[in-house]
């Protein structure tokens, strides 16, 4: 897959989900957010190929290293409710400025869409897009395991 035009509205024209309801996810989620020590609070929606939405939201906890981030919620709800041709995710944070996946989590979403999209939108609206490759170049995937 080539990356995503800027025009987001053009990368996504292949899905089947209203776009306003797939952002609406994420920031539902974003509202669900724990973040009572960054106080960056983020809401992330994955979208399968059917349409289907998958949210979550970061959970913080007072020991920084169990944080769960939005983009691994909401793959986990993804994976347990059985998607796996997930095309798109966004992702949408409290800060101005569009807020861009953790390494840990492009590692975690490169396991199961390599060829994601992903649209952040900052609280003040301005978003970036981007594919998941640009985001995490040369990833470590299963086929790097062997065998």
């Amino acid at each position: 897959m080539n990356p995503p035009p800027k025009d987001w509205n053009e990368a996504l024209d292949g899905l089947l989900v209203d776009r306003e309801d797939w952002l609406s996810a994420a920031r539902a989620a974003l509202e669900h957010a724990h973040s009572p020590y960054s106080d960056i609070r983020v809401g992330a929606a994955l979208v399968d190929r059917s349409g289907q939405i998958f949210s979550g939201c970061n959970v913080e906890n007072a020991s920084y290293g169990l944080t769960i981030c939005a983009e691994r919620n909401a793959i986990g709800r993804a994976v347990m409710e059985g998607a796996r041709d997930l095309v798109a995710i966004a992702i949408i944070s409290s800060l101005e400025a569009p807020l861009l996946p953790c390494g840990a989590c492009r590692q975690v979403l490169m396991e199961f869409a390599p060829d994601l999209i992903v649209l952040c939108e900052g609280a003040d609206g301005s978003t970036l897009v981007h594919s998941l490759r640009d985001l995490l170049p040369q990833a470590f995937e299963p086929g790097d395991l062997g065998g």
